[in-house]
């Protein structure tokens, strides 16, 4: 008996020992490589930090932190300036808002529940969310007390068209129209509500199109996220850090900081930067009932590398796997066939839009660098996020500056992709 203890608690040792190494060795960060020998040129890679240093000296943004990933490998990681204005240096763990490349991490939690045949991409809206049921659509015209007129919508709102913003929704923070209008009145954006009573309140106010009809970049990726909680039964921060954070060991990603002790870690914009169509940024420290699928996350670029790197090896790292390689390939191809672009095409020349990320769609054809597959989006806040599979390279910018997010983004790419001296192509 006595034996039998010893041998059933040693072997629970082992087991928790085993448990607590892989624990270990998944909340570790991607290895790290030399430059040369992964195909960057050095020089480049020098002309990209000095580059930056004279923007962040020039008041572009306090500070950033960049990273270059190849062969799975971490090729470049340079951290420039200061974490806020008047604060420490920047540092590789800094918390930064990523806004909305929380939309990919949406994406894949509800294409976790489409790979579990709980989630059906043709599937109606209204099928989960049974407020979308009914849905009307601006005509652009007015009755004779200056009321927007609305008809019914034709067709039939999916959880594909949530994905790849097609589902006739919009935002109220920039452009013009009685949809964005009826947003901003009805006071969608507020953080006081859930991500539910956020859904079910733009599923009571007109669409801006027709589902199915437009590209338009919206609150859709909200919606996924109260989706994603209906069919899960949990909110979307628990299931995210159950199914994504956690198996990737992304430690330091969450909808909130609620640890004072990180408080310093907390990337700040200038003041005069950090105006957004909404407000300012958001604070983290304060927690608040909205979790946004859209953009409410907050990481580091430790944390965010894992995420990618885990979609470039499709969908699986450290032999953790959370999707197929056929999912990841559906998610990374086009979708907008047939689309029309709306008046706010954000992908921009050369890139359709597949699930969560625009897609690059042939090579050159547009103003900036990369090759036909690479799939890509950013954050409001200035944050990037791009992969190009064929040269097996992952480029990651983390700065706060929203006013000059623009500029600063198509910078970077270029100077991050002009550093390769050995195309894998």
């Amino acid at each position: 008996m006595i034996t039998l203890r010893t041998g059933l608690l040693a072997g629970a040792v082992t087991i928790a020992t085993a448990l607590a190494s892989v624990t270990a060795s998944l909340a570790q960060e991607l290895p790290r490589g030399d430059a040369t020998e992964l195909g960057l040129d050095p020089s480049r890679l020098a002309r990209m930090d000095a580059t930056f240093s004279a923007l962040i000296d020039k008041g572009m943004t306090p500070g950033a932190v960049i990273m270059l990933i190849r062969d799975g490998q971490i090729a470049h990681l340079s951290t420039l300036g200061k974490r806020t204005p008047d604060g420490e240096p920047m540092t590789e763990d800094t918390l930064f808002r990523i806004y909305s490349m929380t939309k990919p991490i949406t994406t894949v939690a509800a294409m976790m529940l489409v790979e579990e045949g709980r989630l059906v991409l043709e599937a109606p809206v209204a099928n989960y969310l049974p407020a979308f049921k009914d849905m009307t659509v601006v005509t652009g015209e007015t009755d004779a007390e200056g009321n927007a007129v609305t008809r019914p919508a034709k067709g039939t709102m999916t959880v594909r068209d949530l994905m790849r913003h097609t589902a006739g929704l919009t935002y109220g923070f920039f452009g013009a129209g009685p949809a964005r209008e009826a947003y901003n009145e009805a006071g969608v954006f507020s953080s006081e509500n859930t991500g539910i009573e956020q859904a079910n309140l733009l599923a009571s106010l007109p669409l801006e199109h027709d589902p199915g009809t437009t590209w338009e970049y919206s609150r859709a990726t909200d919606v996924l996220g109260a989706v994603v909680e209906k069919v899960s039964g949990q909110s979307l921060e628990e299931f995210m850090t159950a199914r994504i954070f956690e198996p990737l060991g992304m430690d330091d990603t969450a909808f909130y900081i609620d640890d004072e002790a990180d408080f310093p870690r907390i990337a700040e914009p200038f003041s005069d930067q950090a105006g957004l169509g909404e407000g300012d940024v958001f604070d983290p420290r304060v927690r608040k009932p909205n979790q946004s699928g859209g953009g409410g996350l907050m990481s580091t670029v430790h944390d965010y590398s894992k995420f990618a790197q885990m979609m470039l090896n499709g969908g699986e790292l450290n032999g953790t796997r959370l999707l197929s390689p056929m999912t990841v390939q559906l998610m990374t191809a086009n979708h907008l066939e047939g689309i029309t672009p709306g008046k706010y095409y954000l992908p921009g020349p050369g890139y359709g839009f597949g699930l969560g990320y625009a897609v690059r769609l042939q090579n050159g054809n547009a103003p900036s660098l990369g090759s036909e597959g690479e799939f890509n989006w950013g954050g409001a806040a200035g944050t990037a996020y791009h992969t190009d599979p064929k040269e097996d390279m992952i480029a990651l910018l983390m700065i706060q500056s929203p006013a000059n997010r623009g500029p600063l983004r198509v910078i970077f790419k270029n100077l991050a992709f002009s550093a390769i001296a050995e195309s894998q192509d």
